[in-house]
């Protein structure tokens, strides 16, 4: 199907259309100083005329002059948290009258989301969570549930942040074909709002059939790519990324280690807001009188102290040895692991680390002098 055009007036059809086949819609809004990934009922909850100003450990909402719909980059939230939620039952447990232990199953049937907005980078955040999940040789059953069904609406990105570099890990701004996502769009605000619809899937075809668009023109194409362009060519950061692993393995003891672990809060604000980690830890909880129990599943990090206990104590101790962990598996091992890097350049980590670190500044501050060693390790491995 050739791009088709979708007028601002009638994208609430999208919602109807989206709702008549039993989806539940979650996308933008605003809430709480931020745009993040909510229930929406129609186009009114969208984050009509606000974008965000991003840079490092500064995130702030600003009008943008304009009625645009998708004029902001990316927020606090990412779509993980509907696929791998960071807070899950996974069985439950009570002992009945008669002394009879009755084991409960975990969350109900997840509802059918269509996922409206995402964006280049977090498609490609969603496929390596894929990977992770589904194609490593272990399948988790709760992502699996929640993956199936979902129905994507992509985003170009009209504009880019202070902290993106999707250009420099080849994950954006464009929407690719390769990707899997039902719908793509791109916003026009000018000489008249409206939006450059293509579909990438059988289910998207079916949806885009159903609303009221018209073919569009060579020059609306064109316009649409020319937007894009010039996104790609106004990223807020770069980090060549080429042999990027070998780097990493060859300065595990790099002085920039020192350096960064003397601002590192350990907060693991990185790795909550990071559309790819996926560490999680279990606790089991029962009530006063012993005879009920649960056991959840919630994110952990390996920023925490707990995370690498072992009999013994931790493996990694200082705050060191666990930023170290942490940007050489996002950039390294996750490469031998899952077969790419664990970074997708949406910037996050950068704009939420209370004290700036910037992982683009890292890499290029060891790329620089990569002589640069230091003889210890501390201990930590």
């Amino acid at each position: 199907m050739e791009p088709r055009i979708l007028s601002r007036t009638d994208f609430g059809e999208l919602f109807r259309v989206l709702q008549d086949r039993g989806f539940q819609v979650v996308g933008p809004t605003v809430a709480d100083g931020a745009i993040i990934y909510d229930e929406l009922e129609g186009v009114d909850n969208l984050p009509i005329g606000w974008t965000d100003q991003q840079e490092a450990g500064h995130y702030r909402l600003l009008r943008r002059g304009d009625e645009a719909l998708f004029g902001y980059v990316v927020g606090p939230q990412s779509w993980k948290k509907y696929l791998h939620p960071p807070h899950v039952k996974l069985f439950g447990s009570h002992r009945e009258s008669e002394g009879k232990l009755v084991f409960d199953p975990g969350e109900e049937e997840p509802p059918r989301l269509a996922f409206l907005g995402i964006r280049s980078c977090e498609l490609h955040a969603i496929a390596i969570q894929d990977r992770v999940f589904l194609g490593s040789g272990f399948t988790d059953a709760i992502y699996e549930k929640r993956r199936k069904g979902i129905f994507t609406v992509a985003v170009n990105c009209g504009q880019a942040g202070g902290t993106c570099f999707c250009v420099s890990m080849n994950t954006g701004p464009k929407v690719k074909e390769e990707s899997q996502h039902d719908l793509a769009l791109t916003e026009i605000l000018e000489p008249d709002h409206h939006f450059v619809l293509t579909a990438g899937s059988q289910a998207g075809r079916e949806v885009l059939a159903s609303l009221p668009t018209r073919p569009a023109g060579a020059e609306e194409i064109q316009t649409a790519r020319d937007l894009v362009a010039k996104t790609a060519s106004q990223m807020g950061r770069s980090m060549d990324a080429s042999d990027v692993k070998t780097l990493l393995y060859q300065n595990l003891e790099h002085g920039r280690w020192d350096h960064v672990a003397e601002r590192c809060l350990t907060c693991a604000n990185c790795t909550m807001v990071c559309p790819t980690c996926f560490c999680t830890t279990v606790e089991d909880v029962t009530d006063l009188t012993g005879e009920n129990a649960e056991r959840w599943r919630r994110w952990d990090s390996c920023f925490t102290m707990d995370f690498s206990y072992i009999h013994g104590g931790g493996v990694r101790q200082s705050a060191k040895s666990r930023y170290r962990q942490w940007l050489t598996h996002k950039l390294a091992t996750w490469q031998d692991q899952f077969g790419s890097s664990g970074c997708v350049g949406c910037g996050r980590c950068i704009a939420w680390c209370p004290v700036g670190i910037d992982i683009t500044e890292e890499i290029a501050a060891i790329r620089s002098n990569p002589s640069n060693q230091t003889n210890s390790t501390n201990g930590d491995t």
